[in-house]
Formats: structure tokens, C-alpha cells, sequence
């Protein structure tokens, strides 16, 4: 089994609800990885506004995100055109993904491969 975590949700205006998709979906990323499962962390639409988030260490899930941070494949690089974080992205270290070339954008990652190579894909 191979498991895609996918992070959709806001953190600038999505409050506690936002909060907590991040939280689940870092945690089922944790749970993975202590049971061995391939495991990839994807920031996608605004959810691209994340890894400077919490990345922070004052951040109430700081600890978690360093506990899953050596499975975030990245950050979806068109979406993270679209809603200003690619900057942020870039400053944090992290990949910009850009797997699926959607017309318009400078590409998203591909979730129709992640599905040919094994992955099921969990939303958050």
C-alpha cells in the first residue's frame, strides 16, 4: 500500500475547520509512516499556503508537521501561482510540483499517476 495525502484546505481564511484537515491530514501521514507505508504529503489549491505555516515553531501543529515533514513531496506549483504562496514555497524548501501540465498553469501534480503508481489518494 502506498498512501497520497493530499491538503486542500486554508489557513488564512478557513479558521479551526481548516485547522483541523491540516491536523488529520498530517496525522494520517504520521499514522502511515509508523506502520511503514509509502507515504507523500501534496499541497495543493490553497493548501499551498501551508508549509510557511506551519513551519513556524509557535504553530500548534509545528511538532507534527517536523514529525512528517520528510514526506511532503511538495507543493503544487500552479496552484501555488494562483493563490500567491509559491514564494513562501520556495523559501521553505520544498519541490514545486508540476507533474500535470493544466492548460493555463505552469502545472499541478498529477493525481491519475499517483493512482497508475499504487497510491490511493486521501483529501484533506
Amino acid at each position: 500500500m502506498k498512501a497520497a495525502i493530499i491538503i486542500l484546505s486554508d489557513p488564512v481564511s478557513g479558521g479551526e475547520e481548516a485547522l483541523g484537515r491540516a491536523f488529520n491530514g498530517l496525522a494520517a501521514a504520521y499514522d502511515f509512516k509508523q506502520r511503514k507505508v509509502e507515504t507523500s504529503i501534496y499541497f495543493q489549491g490553497t493548501g499551498t499556503r501551508w508549509p510557511s505555516v506551519v513551519s513556524k515553531p509557535d504553530h500548534p501543529i509545528h511538532a507534527l508537521f517536523k514529525a512528517v515533514e520528510d514526506t511532503v513531496a511538495g507543493v503544487s506549483c500552479g496552484c501555488a501561482d494562483v493563490f500567491g504562496a509559491r514564494e513562501d514555497a520556495v523559501k521553505s524548501g520544498f519541490d514545486l510540483i508540476t507533474d500535470n501540465s493544466v492548460p493555463g498553469t505552469s502545472g499541478l501534480p498529477s493525481l491519475g499517476q499517483l493512482v497508475e503508481d499504487g497510491y490511493t489518494v486521501f483529501t484533506f
